[in-house]
């Protein structure tokens, strides 16, 4: 009598969920080949071009002179970005509406010049000095919301008016001074502070930690609800680009003075907005606006609330962008908020990968864009060119970025998703 092999039954369903798992992540892998390939060719390219310009314009300088890269000059850079790329931060607020703010550099020199004239010649303290300028910057932004929605002007009109007006209010409230020297230690110390180097390590550990849990619970979240979700060592994979990307800037920033304040405002500003343009009720609502205002009003979103908001957060991101140049440069003066300041806060915002037609973009654009500018200024100054090759310069890579977008929008309407 034959005996029967006898069957193993958990050694198949081991056998069976393995090759289930695999084809799952090779789903999930053709998945997100999928999706990028998508992207690409419906002209929604993201971040990656400005990050592949940053990379070419550090190397092009980096070959032409090795000091740019260095601690002491990346350092210098990251707080020459601070004040614009705060400004930026509005902007790009402002652009996802469709609309436009040419009062944001105005309103910087106006309000740091209170804010110095509290300080220096009122003798207040720094927190009710910058308290101050904050508040003057929020009351124009929501005078600037007002007009244009009550009124149905358009922004641009109302915002030039500004320009104008509020550079005329900064000389009336400097007067005949003209320079004030600011001392007040804590407004000086936005730009000229700098982290610990154990400081520093926690804070960079800290962001990681709470970017690897807002990734991870989101992707929880997404799979629980039976919806598309990126693969778990994918995930990882972000986290440790993160990663290693924080805690190398915070390692060579600690190579000169350590991480600047400055910068740490800039970031932590980015990063709130960013949460705020994607993850909350009023951001989905700001980029609906700026997609199809009508739309959004049928859906019943208040477009005028929106708007106003909008305009009142660039202004008060502003004053705060004012507040920090003043620190840098240790006063204020006639032409604070003046020079290309509008067209870098502007540019930055473009450049940066948000549309100038509204309803597309990210707030990181803001730093991306500011990133860019700064570089290229910075270069030049390393190489000795005078400003108008840097106007030059910077106005071509603006042009270039309107350009790529426009295209972008072009093949978006092609492919039927605009």
């Amino acid at each position: 009598m034959s005996q029967s092999t006898p069957t193993r039954p958990t050694d198949d369903a081991d056998d069976a969920q393995h090759s289930a798992a695999s084809a799952d992540e090779q789903q999930s892998l053709s998945d997100v080949v999928g999706a990028l390939r998508r992207r690409l060719t419906g002209g929604d390219l993201g971040s990656l071009p400005v990050l592949i310009g940053i990379v070419i314009i550090w190397a092009i300088f980096f070959s032409l002179n090795d000091r740019f890269l260095s601690p002491l000059n990346v350092t210098n850079l990251m707080l020459q970005i601070a004040a614009t790329g705060t400004i930026a931060v509005g902007v790009v607020m402002v652009l996802l509406l469709g609309e436009i703010d040419l009062s944001v550099a105005a309103v910087s020199g106006f309000t740091a010049a209170v804010m110095g004239v509290l300080s220096v010649k009122q003798g207040l303290p720094g927190p009710v000095a910058i308290l101050a300028a904050l508040l003057v910057g929020l009351t124009i932004g929501l005078f600037n919301g007002l007009w244009v929605t009550r009124f149905e002007v358009p922004s641009f009109v109302v915002t030039l008016a500004g320009l104008l007006a509020w550079q005329g209010a900064q000389l009336f409230v400097l007067g005949d001074t003209g320079t004030l020297n600011l001392n007040d230690p804590l407004i000086t110390g936005l730009a000229r502070r700098f982290l610990p180097e154990s400081i520093g390590w926690v804070v960079a550990a800290l962001a990681i930690g709470g970017y690897a849990t807002a990734a991870l619970t989101r992707r929880r979240r997404r799979v629980a609800a039976e919806l598309s979700a990126p693969t778990l060592w994918l995930t990882f994979g972000r986290i440790a680009l993160a990663a290693a990307v924080t805690f190398g800037a915070v390692a060579f920033l600690n190579r000169d003075r350590g991480f600047p304040i400055a910068l740490l405002i800039l970031l932590g500003l980015v990063v709130i907005f960013d949460v705020i343009s994607r993850r909350t009720r009023f951001g989905r609502h700001v980029f609906a606006v700026g997609g199809n205002a009508e739309a959004a009003r049928r859906a019943g979103i208040s477009v005028t609330a929106i708007r106003v908001a909008v305009f009142a957060l660039a202004s008060t991101l502003s004053a705060l962008g004012g507040v920090i140049a003043a620190a840098r440069l240790l006063a204020v003066n006639q032409s604070s908020g003046g020079g290309d300041l509008l067209l870098n806060a502007i540019a930055a915002a473009v450049i940066g990968g948000t549309s100038l037609f509204g309803g597309r973009g990210t707030v990181w654009a803001a730093f991306l864009g500011a990133l860019v500018i700064g570089s290229i200024s910075n270069g030049m100054d390393l190489m000795g060119y005078v400003s108008s090759i840097k106007f030059m310069v910077t106005g071509g890579v603006l042009l270039l970025a309107v350009t790529v977008d426009a295209i972008s929008r072009r093949s978006r309407r092609a492919a039927g998703l605009a």
